[in-house]
């Protein structure tokens, strides 16, 4: 699944590109995980003023309203001035005077959504409003992070994945912030004491920042907008590892199921 680095990545892979296009048509192809809420011939004429992300959402603003565009399971974009006709797989194709944008979706759990108030609108706020926190935001600081984690029952792997107290730590992530903090997968929530929620917040924002740096993860078929893939997976110190050899101290990568995902974790570096 495309995670915040992913989509990151595909903003910048072709934001600067369409940012001041007009729009010519947008064509949907097979049903997506919610529906358009409008009749696409509202879009047509509509500037593309800004390409930005909240979460896991890339927001299109426009000269009236937003277009919320979200990846899903196996999703990914392109933008190039053309592309070969649509597949079976390709399930929204926007025309713009700079070029076209493509959503490829095999499993269509990806969505296209026009909010005609922006933000305001009350689609928009149904997805963007319970999102948590931006791990490249101000807003998100050790304490932030240590308040959003107490009374939490819950494994610290598992509240990281909720995306409550911050967004976008998918399960490589979560996996590599938590080697990184020397914090246990299992350990739970509540439990983490300030120092080391401190210690989690800087691995967290180094880990995405990384990913970004290196395109993100491409384990199966992500690619950005260039068509690029990314190589973050190549240089993870314990996801997909188990067995081998611990990079820090040379002990063995031992692997756990949390909520169907798979964990990685080191038993000696991690407490």
């Amino acid at each position: 699944m495309p995670e915040l680095p992913e989509v990151e990545v595909t903003r910048l892979s072709f934001a600067d590109a369409i940012t001041g296009a007009r729009i010519l048509s947008l064509h949907l192809g097979k049903p997506l995980r919610w529906p358009l809420g409008a009749n696409p011939v509202q879009l047509q004429g509509l500037q593309i003023l800004a390409v930005r992300r909240r979460g896991k959402y890339l927001l299109l603003d426009l000269s009236q309203g937003l277009l919320l565009i979200h990846l899903g399971m196996s999703g990914s974009l392109r933008f190039a001035p053309a592309l070969p006709a649509a597949g079976a797989h390709d399930h929204m194709d926007l025309h713009t005077d700079k070029g076209l944008l493509r959503l490829h979706d095999p499993r269509r759990f990806g969505a296209v959504v026009y909010a005609p108030a922006g933000e305001a609108d009350p689609v928009a706020q149904k997805l963007l409003g319970v999102l948590g926190l931006e791990p490249f935001s101000p807003a998100f600081t050790p304490q932030a992070l240590h308040q959003g984690l107490r009374g939490k029952k819950t494994s610290i792997k598992q509240v990281l994945l909720s995306g409550r107290p911050v967004v976008g730590v998918g399960n490589i992530y979560a996996s590599e912030a938590l080697f990184l903090a020397g914090i246990r997968p299992q350990t739970q929530a509540g439990r983490i004491s300030a120092v080391r929620a401190a210690r989690l917040h800087a691995a967290i924002v180094q880990v995405l920042q990384q990913a970004v740096d290196l395109g993100g993860s491409t384990l199966r078929d992500f690619s950005n907008a260039e068509g690029k893939p990314g190589y973050f997976a190549l240089n993870a110190a314990v996801y997909g590892r188990a067995g081998q050899a611990c990079q820090q101290c040379g002990g063995k990568i031992a692997q756990l199921v949390q909520g169907q995902r798979s964990s990685f974790y080191c038993p000696t570096c991690q407490r």
